[in-house]
């Protein structure tokens, strides 16, 4: 009889716990809802404001344009051909300086991880660099590497790769220390604990920092192709300034806007995938 009651309890803490998680799902699903829809009416009343700003001439049209001008800008621009050139272009040298820095900043967040002494002689170097304007290394990377594709991907490469260092870096000494002496107490060597503490704890870090980095690479392709680049997104923003066209200037901030956003919504997919299987 008592065996019997427990079962029941049992089945009853199972369906209770069962219910709880079906209405937390449904408070999860209901959230996100709200937010998407609060985000979207965000949006377009910014869109419908300025559009009927434009209208009625309560902006300089001529400066701010309005957003129905724009799309017919967008579209003319497809239609034609002469967008897409210039879209591969930014797109793949965003794509290049994105994995490249994402890499290379994990891969020297690691050597220093490894070598105490090199941290220790390293660290004011990078955090005198990270805070150098990197529109100022554009010149010399021009002088190096000539007025082109790689130069605009080494001005990505001079933002990307230290923050991606500094983040990672700080993930990988913020680990628990307790998970590190049991290593080194069963005679685990400096390599057992990176493999099997530091780099698994600080996983979570690394792919987040692909979402940092998403943007630090806009950033850094634009800036090099205000400085040296004929084709591409930031190059029709210089253009339409020179030639004082600024609905060219805000349709290439859109794309810009759109494309960035793209890029992030795939980033955090994969962030989901890869921390899920873990």
């Amino acid at each position: 009889m008592e065996r019997s009651n427990s079962t029941m309890s049992g089945h009853a803490r199972e369906q209770w716990l069962h219910e709880k998680w079906i209405q937390y799902k449904l408070q999860k699903r209901r959230t996100k809802f709200w937010v998407f829809t609060v985000q979207m009416l965000m949006l377009l009343s910014f869109i419908l404001l300025w559009e009927l700003a434009g209208r009625m001439k309560w902006i300089d049209v001529l400066i701010f344009s309005y957003p129905s001008k724009v799309g017919a800008q967008i579209i003319k621009d497809m239609i034609s051909g002469e967008l897409w050139p210039h879209l591969a272009m930014t797109v793949g040298e965003v794509a290049i300086g994105f994995l490249l820095g994402t890499l290379l900043g994990t891969l020297l967040a690691v050597l220093i991880w490894w070598s105490p002494f090199l941290s220790k002689v390293l660290d004011p170097y990078m955090v005198v660099f990270n805070s150098m304007p990197k529109v100022a290394l554009g010149p010399i990377f021009i002088v190096l590497f000539g007025a082109g594709f790689t130069a605009i991907v080494m001005t990505t490469l001079s933002i990307t790769v230290i923050i991606t260092t500094l983040v990672v870096y700080n993930a990988f000494n913020e680990v628990d220390s307790n998970l590190i002496k049991v290593i080194v107490t069963f005679g685990g060597k400096r390599r057992d604990v990176f493999l099997k503490a530091i780099l698994p704890a600080s996983f979570p870090t690394i792919v987040s920092t692909l979402k940092v980095n998403v943007g630090m690479a806009w950033v850094g392709v634009i800036v090099g192709e205000f400085l040296v680049a004929k084709i591409g997104l930031g190059y029709l923003i210089v253009y339409g300034f020179q030639v004082f066209n600024f609905t060219l200037v805000i349709s290439s901030l859109v794309i810009i806007a759109v494309v960035a956003t793209g890029m992030y919504q795939l980033v955090v997919y994969v962030e989901r995938k890869l921390v899920r299987e873990r």
